[in-house]
């Protein structure tokens, strides 16, 4: 919007149809009249129209991960990054939620009273019939929320999908965005999806990656046949069973030497 006049409290911006006051604290240091200023409009606590120059963290449609500031006796106020919290009403709530926790929450106008909420009841936005999708395609993965197998995962923004617990050797949480593969298209309308690649494309990505290992750490990796899979996993974040897999081959190939507890880059000549 364009800076179209100076008040003691602070400036009002124009569009050419619409006056809009960007107070005091939020003008940036040399403003002038007739300048173009990027702000994000919102009502504030007395329900006035109010500009900022504060980056919020989501905006209308958005799917974003807030965290939960306070929970009151009309519902849960969420973290926005503005002066005034997102308010997620308890009807909108997929369960009660609890303060200081991350949440995927769906922002939303609301026409009766032309203020932003939070929704949390996010099936209703995506779509049930997993069209468009095929065996170990790459897609883009927004983490949602830990169930009892595993984690709940909104794919493409459209689609919910499952990331089994045993699968996943990173650490990851609400709102994580994360690259992904669909790994089975189930018949009940279910998708579970993958981190990690498979067949010849994973392991030739994975071998280089255990080589690039060895390398950074000198030359010698402190992992071996007889390492437990939980040491695997923080080191290279993949189930030892891959790793026997890949130093197997690796060893094959003449590329490395395998001990119980290590293994090294083969040293030419």
């Amino acid at each position: 919007m364009t800076i179209d006049r100076e008040v003691d409290f602070g400036m009002y911006l124009t569009n050419g149809v619409d006056d809009v006051l960007l107070p005091n604290k939020y003008i940036p240091i040399g403003s002038k009249l007739g300048e173009e200023i990027d702000v994000f409009i919102y009502r504030d606590s007395a329900d006035r129209p109010i500009a900022t120059t504060l980056k919020p963290l989501g905006q209308v449609d958005d799917l974003v991960s807030l965290k939960v500031k306070s929970v009151a006796n009309v519902g849960a106020f969420l973290d926005l990054g503005l002066e005034k919290d997102l308010m997620v009403p308890f009807k909108e709530q997929h369960r009660d939620l609890v303060e200081g926790e991350n949440v995927l929450v769906k922002i939303l106008l609301d026409h009766k009273t032309n203020r932003m909420i939070g929704v949390t009841k996010i099936s209703s936005f995506l779509n049930p019939i997993h069209e468009g999708l095929r065996d170990w395609q790459e897609v883009d993965l927004l983490i949602w929320e830990k169930s009892d197998l595993g984690y709940k995962v909104i794919i493409n923004g459209q689609f919910e999908g499952l990331l089994y617990t045993n699968e996943i050797y990173e650490n990851i949480g609400t709102g994580d965005a994360r690259v992904g593969y669909v790994k089975k298209l189930r018949e009940d309308g279910k998708i579970d999806v993958s981190l990690q690649k498979q067949g010849y494309v994973a392991v030739k990505d994975m071998s280089q990656s255990v080589l690039d290992k060895i390398v950074e750490q000198g030359g010698t990796l402190a992992l071996g046949d007889k390492s437990s899979p939980e040491e695997i996993k923080s080191v290279l974040g993949m189930s030892k069973k891959h790793f026997k897999k890949i130093i197997g081959g690796l060893y094959k190939s003449g590329e490395i030497i395998i001990s119980e507890f290590e293994v090294s880059k083969k040293i030419e000549g």
